[in-house]
């Protein structure tokens, strides 16, 4: 096959890629105005919507803040101090991304029922988040260079002022994308928000869907909510800003040298213990209290048949999701272009919509033109690959990058075909990512919740829809082994992180 012919090939395969993760917010667009200007305005001005905006303002404007503050701070102890077991406290400031955001709420409101509303939320969401923005901001700690930090000593600043003065300023790529990942994540939040009654955007449009499923009600929240991703989306852009983190020159990289906490040891040590016991000790406690509970309270048989749904269903989700991505980040890394890049835009804005969102369009699509589809488990698992597709295309491109396409061409010119020079040249090298990528969709589809709910097959029951249903009903003992299982498959993704981190070097 002719390059140009596999070009257009390659280059299709990711606008229809591109078309179906942005089907959604034109699903929800069209239904939102099919009752006209009229009914739009009437309806997003009445006062419950004006409240929902202003709980979901609020909830950002506290729980991005509070992550930035104790991710960046704890990142900064961790690489740039002399902070003692370094390593350990690295592994457990990313453990509690081993633990559900709803299965923290579950926690904390087992152990204290009265903590409901904003400042449960708030403390619940800070807690489950900060790794997002710990993660990108350590990992960025660990690669900058010394240089700068030492100029601004050696001209009298102390370590604290050359930090502020020089490495700060330098973070903010890293600090805005964690942040972006806070405030999204807030966005989509159903399960914390429901546990703690704080209603927002997300659990309304849940209510409306169960109380009496309204197409146009329905995505007129569905698209407030989408704008304000795209606000978000927005402003992370303006702040990530333009100053460069990467060195041009000569000379060898220069690691910063650790700061003395002297006097502040002991109090560093303190907090970062306090942290880690209320967002990992606690959640983890509650969870074996109503574990000895409750030790007959699930049937060994059903839990293993949820589990397996799980599984299979991430599996499957995983390899849809690994395979819809390839040709955006194949086209990426062999032919970067504008028409790339605005497919890879098109593809990350779609996808940063709440699940609630995507799960609401596809229902619309699917009771009106395709209603055979309506609670399968293929339209489930499309919904999984519309989510996380950005996942998979972020490892799956640092894995094509890392296979020249100098190899590529030598093979076809002793006579291997496209397909098989990929398969014998490209994958063998790129297969860690691949893998990675893989794992991460498929660990986020085994704690996915807003989607599922809206989207399972009638009888089909995962680890989040089992542990939601037990604890809806408030009861903690029956939901406590779900919790454990879910616990348990996430914590393959804290080791990926730390190697992450480790290997940004």
């Amino acid at each position: 096959m002719p390059a140009s012919s596999r070009s257009r090939g390659v280059t299709t395969a990711a606008a229809l890629v591109a078309a179906l993760a942005v089907l959604p917010l034109v699903v929800v667009g069209v239904q939102a105005s099919a009752g006209g200007p009229g009914t739009a305005i009437d309806f997003l001005f009445r006062p419950r919507v004006g409240e929902l905006l202003v709980h979901t303002g609020q909830l950002i404007a506290v729980t991005v803040p509070a992550t930035i503050a104790v991710g960046t701070l704890a990142a900064w102890l961790v690489e740039r101090t002399d902070l003692p077991g370094a390593g350990w406290w690295r592994t457990l400031l990313l453990a509690p991304l081993a633990v559900p955001a709803f299965v923290s709420a579950y926690a904390w409101i087992s152990l204290a029922p009265a903590m409901t509303g904003f400042l449960g939320a708030a403390l619940v969401t800070t807690l489950a988040y900060f790794p997002f923005v710990f993660l990108p901001v350590a990992a960025l700690l660990r690669v900058l260079d010394g240089t700068e930090e030492e100029a601004a000593r050696s001209l009298g600043l102390g370590p604290l002022a050359a930090t502020r003065r020089t490495v700060l300023p330098r973070l903010r790529p890293a600090i805005s994308g964690g942040a972006l990942l806070v405030a999204l994540h807030l966005l989509a939040e159903f399960g914390v928000l429901e546990m703690m009654r704080f209603q927002t955007f997300t659990t309304a449009i849940m209510q409306q869907y169960a109380v009496g499923f309204s197409d146009t009600a329905g995505s007129l929240l569905a698209s407030v909510l989408a704008l304000l991703c795209l606000l978000v989306l927005t402003v992370e852009v303006v702040a990530r800003g333009h100053r460069r983190v990467a060195r041009v020159g000569a000379g060898a990289h220069r690691g910063a040298e650790s700061v003395p906490l002297g006097p502040w040891k002991v109090p560093a040590l303190l907090s970062l213990a306090v942290l880690v016991a209320l967002a990992l000790v606690v959640p983890l406690v509650m969870i074996a209290r109503w574990l000895l509970v409750g030790t007959e309270a699930v049937a060994g048989e059903d839990l293993l048949r949820v589990a397996l749904t799980t599984v299979g269903l991430a599996l499957l989700g995983g390899l849809l999701t690994t395979l819809l991505a390839l040709p955006g980040a194949w086209l990426l890394n062999r032919g970067r272009s504008a028409l790339s890049l605005v497919l890879e835009r098109v593809t990350f804005v779609a996808s940063a919509l709440p699940g609630v969102v995507v799960a609401l369009a596809l229902v619309t699509l699917t009771v009106r033109w395709a209603r055979p589809l309506y609670q399968t488990v293929g339209l489930l698992v499309l919904a999984y690959a519309i989510l996380f597709l950005p996942r998979a295309m972020v490892s799956l491109r640092s894995g094509l990058a890392a296979a020249p396409p100098e190899l590529t061409e030598a093979a076809r010119s002793l006579g291997a075909r496209g397909p098989e020079a990929f398969v014998r040249v490209v994958l063998p090298q790129a297969a860690p990512s691949v893998l990675t990528g893989f794992v991460l969709v498929a660990l986020a589809i085994g704690t996915e919740l807003t989607a599922t709910l809206l989207l399972a097959p009638t009888g089909a029951e995962t680890l989040a829809l089992a542990f939601w249903s037990a604890s809806s009903e408030l009861d903690y003992a029956a939901a406590a082994p779900y919790a454990a299982v879910m616990v348990a498959l996430s914590v393959p993704l804290t080791l990926l992180l730390r190697r992450q981190i480790l290997e940004e070097r």
